[in-house]
C-alpha cells in the first residue's frame, strides 16, 4: 500500500482551532473522495502546545502512479492535478495550510508488528520523519534500520503496531523514511518515547532504552521532526 503522509502546518494569522475546524468540516469530506484514496488517516495531537505541528493527513493508495496524478510526486509540494477532486482538495489547501512549511514523504507501508489486526483508531501514535545520519547512504540507512533497529524498536513496551514507510523515490526525498510506533495508552508511548515537547529522551526501561542508543547509529535526531498524536479513521475502502 502506498501512502502520502504529510505534517500539517496552519497558515500564518489561523489559530489551531480555526485550523480543525476547517480541516475537518471543509477539507475532509474533499480529501476522503480525492481520485484513488482508499483509506484516510488523520493524527490530532495530544498536546498542542507541546508539539511542532497542526496535525497529520495519511491517504492511502493502491498504486504509486494514482497517487502522484492527485497529490503529486516527491520533490515538489506544490502539484496542479488534472482529476476534479484532486484538483479541489489542492486549492482548498491554501485556504487553511502554509504548503511551504509542510513536510511530506510518499512511500510505501511495511507493518513490521501488529497485534490490533489494523485497527488503529484512536490509537496514540508515534510518528517519526527520520535523516540519515551525515556520511551514511540512503541504503546503509535503509540496512541499518531494518536489520539492526527494527528488532529492537518491536521491544518497546506497550508497542502493539509497527510500521516502516520508505519512500518510493528516495532521490527526491525529504525524508529518508518514517517510523510510526501505535500505543494503547499515553503513558506507555511516552515512557517509551519521550514526551512530544522533547525529540531527546532518556527511558528507564532496558528494552526502551536499547532502541534509544541505537538510534545515535544511524538518525540524526536534530533534523528528525516527529509527532505524538491519536489516530482518527476517516475511510477505509481496503477490506
Amino acid at each position: 500500500m502506498y501512502k502520502h503522509v504529510a505534517l500539517l502546518v496552519r497558515k500564518a494569522g489561523l489559530s489551531h482551532d480555526a485550523f480543525l475546524d476547517h480541516w475537518r468540516e471543509t477539507h475532509t469530506p474533499i480529501a476522503r473522495d480525492i481520485e484513488g484514496v482508499v483509506r484516510y488517516h488523520q493524527v490530532l495531537p495530544v498536546d498542542r502546545t507541546a508539539t511542532e505541528f497542526d496535525g497529520i493527513a495519511e491517504l492511502y493508495f493502491e498504486e504509486v502512479d494514482a497517487l502522484y496524478d492527485a497529490l503529486g510526486s516527491e520533490g515538489s509540494r506544490d502539484y496542479d492535478p488534472s482529476r476534479r477532486v484532486a484538483a479541489q482538495a489542492r486549492t482548498d489547501v491554501d485556504n487553511f495550510l502554509d504548503v511551504e512549511r509542510r513536510p511530506r514523504l510518499i512511500g510505501e507501508e511495511t507493518v513490521e508488528l501488529d497485534t490490533v489486526d489494523g485497527d488503529t483508531e484512536g490509537l496514540y501514535k508515534h510518528s517519526a520523519f527520520l535523516v540519515r545520519k551525515d556520511g551514511l547512504s540512503h541504503d546503509a540507512f535503509l540496512d541499518h534500520w531494518v536489520n539492526e533497529h527494527v528488532p529492537l524498536a518491536r521491544e518497546i513496551p506497550g508497542v502493539v503496531r509497527y510500521a516502516r514507510v520508505t519512500p518510493t523515490d528516495p532521490e527526491h526525498a525529504e525524508f529518508d523514511g518514517i517510523a510510526e510506533l501505535y500505543f494503547e495508552e499515553l503513558d506507555a508511548l511516552r515512557a517509551g518515547l519521550g514526551h512530544e515537547s522533547s525529540r531527546d529522551y532518556d527511558p528507564d526501561h532496558p528494552k526502551a532504552a536499547a532502541p534509544r542508543d541505537d538510534v545515535d547509529n544511524f538518525l540524526s535526531i536534530e533534523d528528525r521532526p516527529r509527532f505524538v498524536g491519536q489516530e482518527r479513521l476517516i475511510k477505509d475502502e481496503t477490506e
